[in-house]
């Protein structure tokens, strides 16, 4: 099952002040647009209605009239285009004034790593302060992806080997949709994220949580579960802090618990789900770096009792 979001994805809904620039110079080309296509339904109406009366085209000249309207005009509506272009892309390139938080964002194929000054790292989900400058440093492991959230801010490109830096704002709390823009393979519509803008406060005590090792587990299921896990192939490619697993092939899930979905949006984060996505992902989502593990039915749900104590 694909997770259905009701998340808003339209750069006319903005919630900062980059998706405001996109979307004021959005209406501003609608406009001259519909202006110009009303002109020209009027001349041809015109033209049709003069037609008729005169019952013959007429040969004189209109040098002057394709001048003005297939040269002059056009060239004046494309050069100001042009300018505004210029004008906001120099805007939104710097921030006013220091950033508040600095943020590392890795694109792989097919999902989102995000990292967090005090080492905190999460997957799929960028937890921001609402009314924050907050700094982006963008890279890939692997191919271009590209980072876009339409009600926040416009899209930019993240290529391996170089890291593009740009900033977000945002004004309302609330959960933002964002999606990979550039295609990256195969699964390259199920590389979603959210951006979770949150007061100040609420924000701080989610990094403090997010910065802390891994929860101990208490219970027998979950204590052999930790057992198979950090003994088994998937602390070769995970990592969950404050135990034996460092991999870095796959996302860290030191709290992949308080996560709300699965495989960068692909699927919600809960039991069935879970387990699904552990036994055999390539059934969720074919084509992704993790291979079907097998494991005996009580192994399964004791890792799935674990996984689910990380929070």
């Amino acid at each position: 099952m694909v997770l259905e979001s009701g998340l808003g994805h339209s750069t006319l809904s903005p919630a900062g002040p980059k998706a405001e620039f996109t979307t004021f110079a959005w209406w501003l080309l609608f406009g001259v647009a519909a202006f110009v296509c009303l002109i020209v339904i009027a001349l041809v109406v015109g033209a049709a209605v003069m037609r008729r009366k005169a019952r013959r085209v007429s040969d004189s000249p209109a040098t002057g009239f394709v001048l003005t309207f297939g040269v002059v005009i056009p060239a004046i509506v494309l050069a100001a285009t042009f300018a505004l272009s210029v004008v906001g892309i120099a805007k939104q390139a710097h921030p006013h004034g220091k950033a508040d938080l600095s943020i590392s964002v890795v694109g792989h194929q097919w999902w989102w790593e995000i990292q967090y000054p005090g080492g905190a790292v999460t997957a799929n989900e960028i937890h921001v302060p609402v009314g924050s400058t907050v700094d982006l440093r963008l890279t890939s492991a692997d191919v271009i992806h590209s980072f876009w959230v339409p009600e926040v801010m416009p899209k930019m490109d993240l290529i391996p080997g170089h890291t593009n830096d740009t900033w977000m704002r945002v004004d309302h709390v609330g959960t933002y949709r964002g999606q990979c823009a550039e295609y990256c393979g195969v699964q390259h519509a199920h590389m979603g994220f959210e951006v979770v803008a949150q007061t100040p406060s609420d924000f701080q005590h989610w990094l403090q949580g997010q910065t802390a090792d891994a929860a101990t587990p208490t219970t027998s299921e979950a204590k052999r579960g930790y057992d198979v896990f950090t003994t088994g192939s998937c602390a070769t490619c995970h990592t969950v802090r404050g135990t034996p697993a460092d991999g870095d092939v796959g996302p860290d899930l030191t709290h992949v618990a308080s996560r709300s979905s699965l495989a960068a949006l692909t699927v919600p984060n809960n039991r069935g789900n879970l387990a699904g996505w552990i036994a055999n992902s390539q059934q969720l989502k074919p084509g992704n770096k993790m291979p079907p593990q097998p494991l005996s039915p009580t192994d399964l749900n004791a890792v799935v009792a674990y996984l689910e104590t990380l929070r």
